[in-house]
C-alpha cells in the first residue's frame, strides 16, 4: 500500500489522503458492529435517536464502536452485547457474524460487522449511556416495511441497512456464509 498523508487529526476522527484521495478514518475505534436483532415473537429491534451531523431523528439498527471502552482487544461480538443491551435493553444468547463490509468505502475506511442476534429477551430499558436519547421500536417484521414507511413519510430518516436486514430475517437461507 502507498503512503497515507494525515492532514487532520481530532479526538475520534482523522482525515487522511493516500494517492490523492482524502478520506475519514476513526481515531478511537477498531470498526462497528450493526445489530440485527429479532425477538421470539419475530420482531425486529431497531432504535431512534437524534444524529447531529444529519440534524435530524434516525431510525437504525443498534450499533456500537468496537474498542472504544479502553479493550483495542474487543472482539466484535462482545461489543455487540454490550451495544445491544446499552442501546435496547435486550440479551441474546445466539449470536452469529453475518457480514464485514465498508460503510462507505469512497469516503471511509470504517468497516462494519453485521451480527445476528436470536434468542433476545429484555432485562432492561435500554436507551443509551448518558449522551444519548434512544427510543427502541421492535417492530413485527411482516409490518416492518408499512412501519418504516410511515416514519419516511412523517420526516424521519432512515438508515438503509435497515433493509438488509430485514432481507436477512425475511430470507434466512440468503444470508451471508459467515467466514
Amino acid at each position: 500500500m502507498s503512503e497515507v498523508i494525515t492532514h487532520y487529526q481530532g479526538r475520534y476522527l482523522s482525515l487522511l489522503e493516500r494517492d490523492g484521495w482524502e478520506f475519514a478514518s476513526r481515531a478511537n475505534a477498531s470498526g462497528v458492529v450493526v445489530i440485527v436483532a429479532m425477538t421470539p415473537a419475530r420482531e425486529i429491534v431497531l432504535v431512534e435517536q437524534f444524529r447531529k451531523p444529519v440534524g435530524g431523528r434516525v431510525i437504525e439498527l443498534p450499533a456500537g464502536l468496537v474498542g472504544d471502552h479502553s479493550d483495542a482487544e474487543e472482539s466484535v461480538i462482545t461489543a455487540g452485547k454490550r451495544e445491544l443491551e446499552e442501546e435496547t435493553g435486550f440479551t441474546a444468547s445466539r449470536w452469529e457474524v453475518l457480514l464485514a463490509c465498508p460503510s462507505s468505502a469512497g469516503m471511509s475506511d470504517e468497516i462494519i460487522t453485521f451480527v445476528l442476534a436470536r434468542d433476545l429477551i429484555q432485562t432492561g430499558p435500554g436507551g443509551g449511556d448518558a449522551s444519548e436519547e434512544i427510543e427502541v421500536h421492535t417492530v413485527p417484521l411482516d409490518t416492518a416495511e408499512r412501519w418504516l414507511q410511515n416514519r419516511i413519510d412523517r420526516g424521519i430518516a432512515l438508515d438503509p441497512k435497515v433493509y438488509t436486514a430485514l432481507y436477512w430475517l425475511n430470507q434466512p437461507d440468503k444470508r451471508p456464509a459467515a467466514r
